[in-house]
């Protein structure tokens, strides 16, 4: 598991047991798995918003921050609240890298066709 990620999932698997006045991951997991949940989406539509913007960039947005920065800050919240709920729900970030290492070399079209319902 990449480096990174191992060493967040420790911090969000102690955040659990923290105090919610002094954490943010903890109150997350105060309010439950619908709040989770809601982050996760709330997140999701970001990263949709922030892909748009990268298509539609011009010359004109020249003093704005740049689009493709934008995107990844926001793939990067997606990405950390998907990694709040799987701890909140006892799954291993390992399971998704497993997951993508078994899929890896495998056409995405037969990946699909194979999927049980």
């Amino acid at each position: 598991m990449s480096d990174v990620i191992e060493a967040l999932t420790r911090v969000l698997q102690a955040r659990r047991n923290a105090d919610p006045d002094t954490s943010y991951v903890a109150q997350l997991y105060g309010k439950g798995l619908d709040k989770i949940l809601e982050k996760v989406g709330e997140e999701a539509t970001e990263v949709l918003i922030a892909a748009k913007n990268v298509e539609h960039a011009t010359d004109r947005d020249a003093g704005a921050a740049p689009p493709a920065k934008a995107l990844t800050g926001e793939v990067a919240d997606l990405w950390f609240h998907t990694m709040v709920m799987m701890v909140q729900l006892n799954i291993e970030p390992q399971a998704v890298l497993d997951e993508l290492e078994e899929r890896f070399g495998l056409s995405g079209l037969d990946e699909k066709a194979n999927r049980r319902p």
